[in-house]
């Protein structure tokens, strides 16, 4: 494959600075609600903070990319005198937990950068950060040019790895007998 230059956007997490307010957590599924600001499930959102109150810990998550498995490590790091579990750290949407799926649909997020219409200049959460835990960076960098599955495509392939291929098929046939 060719090597392409390609815009990479990406959000910095200080964790140290993050007090746990979740206002990051609130835009996101506002912003991603349908239609627009219509409604608040931090369920939804594209980032979580994952918290352990007793030991002060606040780490700011996004949603990355999607996983049929899930992994075979199960690591705890300490960083700081904090104790951290690997998991915490995972972007991914995988079938070991329900962090990063969409409640009604089980179907993966993923942080999009708030690329929607109208577009942003940075992500919102970035721009709601009143602590500055979120800092957004953008920087070119030559990259393998990658296949692109559409949204469709990533969502479907999620559906056939949780129930089967079987399934989602007689789910399809029985919608078209309905006209749904």
């Amino acid at each position: 494959m060719a090597k392409i230059k390609k815009k990479i956007k990406t959000i910095k997490v200080d964790a140290d600075k993050c007090n746990g307010c979740r206002a990051c957590e609130v835009i996101c599924s506002a912003f991603h609600a349908t239609p627009k600001y219509s409604s608040v499930n931090p369920a939804r959102s594209r980032i979580q903070v994952i918290t352990h109150r007793l030991k002060d810990i606040w780490l700011p998550v996004f949603a990355g990319e999607y996983t049929p498995a899930e992994c075979m490590g199960r690591e705890t790091y300490v960083i700081d005198g904090k104790e951290y579990e690997e998991c915490g750290f995972c972007r991914a949407a995988c079938p070991a937990r329900d962090r990063f799926i969409e409640p009604d649909s089980g179907l993966p997020l993923r942080c999009d950068m708030c690329e929607d219409d109208p577009p942003q200049e940075k992500p919102l959460c970035v721009q709601v950060c009143l602590n500055d835990v979120l800092i957004f960076e953008e920087r070119e960098e030559e990259v393998e040019e990658e296949e692109n599955l559409d949204v469709l495509e990533v969502g479907l392939k999620s559906l056939v790895d949780k129930y089967g291929f079987d399934k989602l098929v007689d789910t399809f046939a029985r919608m078209s007998q309905k006209g749904e």
